[in-house]
């Protein structure tokens, strides 16, 4: 799979509310009602990521969680990353 151009990116995130794309990843914020809340998202796409092996990398604070993809080892944005960025957002 290979790293998607910013062309391709920037369409993709077209029809994702609220991603963005900096820092060679795409990135959003989630805002919740409470720190568990924020906790639960968590463990949910920590599950869905473990069960395609692509892991988001994650920041954690009161009532907001940061969730960012990219693919370490390709050097970018690939596909799957998109992929799962629409995934997080069913979450």
């Amino acid at each position: 799979m290979s790293v998607l151009s910013i062309e391709q990116i920037q369409d993709e995130l077209s029809n994702l509310d609220g991603w963005v794309f900096k820092n060679n990843a795409i990135t959003k914020s989630y805002s919740f009602d409470s720190y568990m809340d924020g906790i639960g998202f968590v463990n949910r796409l920590a599950e869905k990521a473990e069960e395609v092996n692509h892991h988001p990398d994650m920041q954690v604070g009161w009532c907001r969680v940061s969730v960012a993809f990219t693919s370490h080892d390709k050097g970018g944005v690939t596909a799957i990353c998109i992929a799962m960025a629409k995934a997080t957002e069913k979450i």
